[in-house]
């Protein structure tokens, strides 16, 4: 098993000599026991129910509770069901998830960031951990841009379905006539990948990098020096940025990291659109796409475009209750 295999890598000595090797690895192992512990425990859960059965027989208090246990176990195996569609090369990874403000004025700028306030909930409520890679704060409310890595089990598989235009429509608090405004915010995710993915660069000739003071929070010395850094990769146009560490190395690191997530997302959704040419499909949503809605006004209700899927509770949304959300999008392409 391979579980097995990698915890006995882990105990060998040298193991933690290279830390973003040993990291990767612990994460991959996170991500085979998400699947293991819940399928584990819902085979111990079934056989138990089996001996319940037979004690309901002959014991009205377990005839009772039999069921509750199995309303319990039809939501487990529903759960490890949705895990099973996340089988994507790329969806064990951690994400990048970059927000951009778009039309909307104020507004715009004031919705990304409660977008983005909204993934880290979930992030947090699902137990996974979040890094501030890049954010630009727009000089009156909100942000112009942000981007955060989500790293957890299946982190990527779980959001690449939010990459698309998200819409909020609400009474605006930056409209002194307090007049209903419509504001766009886009999401593009990314899996987060390392140096040894099967994707060819050639730094020296394809890619250009920009050197440029870093804006916002950041103390003294982030505004003083060019420490920020931005690549674009020429052949396809893709700019990628990072102004969070203090350090330009670790700014153009992370940058690389972040193009090559860019380029592999790319590569997928290649594959994807031969897949789909190949049978008949119709190809996937992606970037730039309206993917849902999010009312304030005339009434509370946040609804995806593609799945049809509709919560009442404008606020839970917010606070990053999405799951419904993401697993609703993973049936749908499933049931393509």
């Amino acid at each position: 098993m391979r579980a097995q295999a990698i915890e006995k890598n882990m105990a060998s000595a040298g193991f933690w000599d290279n830390q973003e090797k040993a990291q990767q690895t612990v994460a991959e192992l996170k991500g085979l026991k998400s699947l293991i512990r819940p399928l584990e425990d819902l085979t111990g859960a079934c056989e138990d129910l089996s001996a319940m059965v037979e004690m309901a027989a002959e014991d009205a208090g377990f005839a009772a509770e039999v069921p509750h246990e199995l309303k319990r176990l039809e939501a487990a195996t529903e759960e490890l069901e949705t895990k099973a569609l996340l089988s994507g090369p790329l969806d064990a990874n951690a994400a990048i998830l970059t927000i951009n403000a778009r039309d909307g004025g104020t507004d715009a700028n004031d919705w990304a960031e409660m977008l983005l306030r909204m993934y880290v909930s979930w992030a947090q409520k699902s137990d996974y951990d979040t890094e501030l890679l890049d954010r630009q704060d727009n000089e009156e409310a909100g942000i112009n841009s942000a981007s955060i890595a989500v790293r957890g089990p299946m982190a990527y598989g779980y959001l690449k379905g939010e990459t698309g235009t998200h819409r909020l429509i609400r009474i605006s608090p930056f409209n002194a006539e307090g007049k209903r405004q419509t504001s766009f915010a886009s999401v593009d995710v990314t899996p987060e990948v390392n140096d040894t993915i099967d994707i060819e660069i050639d730094w020296e000739r394809d890619v250009r990098e920009d050197t440029f003071r870093a804006s916002g929070a950041g103390g003294q010395h982030v505004n003083k020096t060019s420490s920020a850094i931005r690549l674009t990769h020429v052949p396809t146009s893709t700019v990628v940025q990072c102004q969070n560490e203090r350090s330009q190395h670790k700014n153009r690191a992370t940058a690389r990291k972040m193009l090559l997530a860019q380029l592999a997302r790319r590569e997928e959704q290649r594959r994807e659109a031969e897949q789909a040419a190949r049978y008949g499909q119709k190809p996937k949503v992606g970037f730039g796409s309206q993917i849902r809605s999010y009312f304030l006004h005339p009434d509370q209700r946040v609804k995806d475009a593609r799945t049809g899927y509709l919560m009442g509770n404008f606020h839970s949304v917010l606070d990053g209750n999405i799951q419904g959300f993401l697993d609703a999008y993973l049936h749908s392409r499933a049931e393509k």
